[in-house]
């Protein structure tokens, strides 16, 4: 059996804005396909200025039909209209649901009814609420103050030469413009905001890669867990920038540039601002470091021990022990290097 599906999103709200449906034909074939149609669509409306798609706020809806047919036959099954689903996942675990159970009343022999099902998110399942067997019983009827609306190709034209760069597109130029991988490109681009963002830092920094890992690693993990947009956060592209920066120099080493990084997203502070005012530069002075190591081996004779005996372990455990007594301010490779001269002298 296959699936043939309807889907329409719709754009609106109570305070007399247009209603804006967009009707797709039975050419969807999986509820994966048909979700992933909805993001590639809800991508585009983003980009191109049409909606903020927010399904939570009401500004985005779907509905989807849903039929099975055995393979061959021409025509489609009976149609479900499925409701109630507040987000692209539920779509597709509806559909999900659907197909199971449509799947089993046909091979046991049942006939479909056409109606309209609500999606339960709580319990997983759909559940009538209203059958349609005919057209009249939608109560279509024609508006009499309408009049056709006729586009001019010319205009439609105008238009599209005024879109912007779609998400497609851009996904296609981050890949070849900034080598990045497939997966990368296509996170960094789900929203335009995001593809913003990244791009200004990208831009200003040698390395896009990097940038590219911060992006989908600290910056994100951090808006979704404050549950902000992109255009609500504080730290901006170029202080990213200014803080790889402060890694390449040694300033700072890259895990004290995760916690400045946060303190950035909360506060919009400039990384050297609070790299001075906590005095979190990384110390790379050889005699300074070169005597606190001194110390640590003198305090773990045991793990001198171990190391010099062939337990590679045990210099993982002194390198931890000189982090620790400098505050996570050494230079973790030159504590490395310092400690093997030490050790194997």
């Amino acid at each position: 059996r296959i699936i043939g599906s309807e889907y329409s999103l719709q754009d609106y709200n109570r305070a007399g804005i247009p209603l804006i449906e967009i009707v797709s034909a039975p050419d969807l074939r999986s509820p994966e396909e048909a979700r992933l149609y909805l993001e590639r669509l809800k991508a585009i409306l983003q980009y191109t200025g049409v909606s903020d798609c927010k399904m939570e706020e009401g500004s985005l809806r779907c509905d989807a039909n849903i039929s099975l047919r055995p393979f061959g036959q021409v025509e489609l099954g009976t149609k479900i209209e499925l409701k109630n689903m507040n987000s692209f996942r539920a779509v597709q675990k509806a559909l999900e649901y659907e197909v199971e159970r449509q799947a089993r009343i046909l091979d046991e022999g049942g006939t479909i009814v056409q109606e309209t099902r609500a999606w339960d998110e709580a319990r997983g399942v759909t559940v009538t609420m209203r059958t349609k067997e005919e057209a009249q019983d939608y109560r279509y009827f024609p508006e009499p103050d309408l009049v056709p609306l006729v586009l001019d190709p010319a205009w439609i034209e105008e238009i599209r030469r005024t879109l912007p760069e779609l998400p497609a597109a851009r996904q296609r130029r981050f890949q070849e413009q900034y080598g990045l991988p497939a997966y990368d490109a296509a996170l960094l681009t789900e929203s335009r905001s995001l593809a913003d963002w990244f791009e200004e830092a990208a831009s200003r920094y040698r390395d896009p890669k990097t940038v590219s890992n911060w992006v989908m690693g600290e910056f994100l993990r951090l808006l979704n867990a404050e549950g902000l947009e992109v255009a609500q956060v504080k730290v901006k592209p170029g202080q990213l920038v200014a803080l790889l920066e402060l890694i390449d120099r040694g300033t700072i080493s890259g895990k004290m540039a995760k916690g400045i990084f946060e303190e950035m997203f909360h506060t919009g502070e400039d990384p050297e601002e609070i790299v001075r005012r906590q005095g979190l530069v990384q110390i790379t002075d050889a005699a300074e470091l070169s005597a606190v190591i001194d110390r640590v081996l003198q305090e773990n004779p045991k793990s001198v021990e171990d190391f010099r005996a062939g337990k590679e372990k045990a210099l993982g455990f002194l390198v931890g022990q000189v982090m620790r007594a400098t505050g996570g301010r050494a230079n973790p490779g030159l504590v490395n290097e310092l400690l093997r001269q030490k050790l194997n002298g």
